[in-house]
């Protein structure tokens, strides 16, 4: 289940996203590299790498980014 009473905000995929999105969105970036997006996500949010990756699922999901031909991730926004 995405949405419980039992998990705290920070740790729910909505909120993770935003911040997700805000990372990709401050930066002049369209591509990155899997670990160099998580690093720029860890300096705002620490995350375990598991779950970083249940976000960028989820942002997949929704159409937010993509992969692009080279294997890197691309924001669609």
């Amino acid at each position: 289940m995405i949405i419980s009473k039992h998990t705290h905000p920070e740790r729910d995929l909505y909120f993770l996203g935003a911040k997700a999105i805000e990372v990709m969105d401050s930066s002049k970036k369209i591509e990155w590299d899997y670990f160099d997006l998580f690093s720029d996500f860890n300096q705002q949010q620490k995350i375990s790498i598991n779950l970083f990756s249940l976000v960028l699922d989820w942002l997949f999901i929704l159409q937010i980014i993509t992969k692009s031909n080279n294997g890197r991730i691309k924001r669609c926004f």
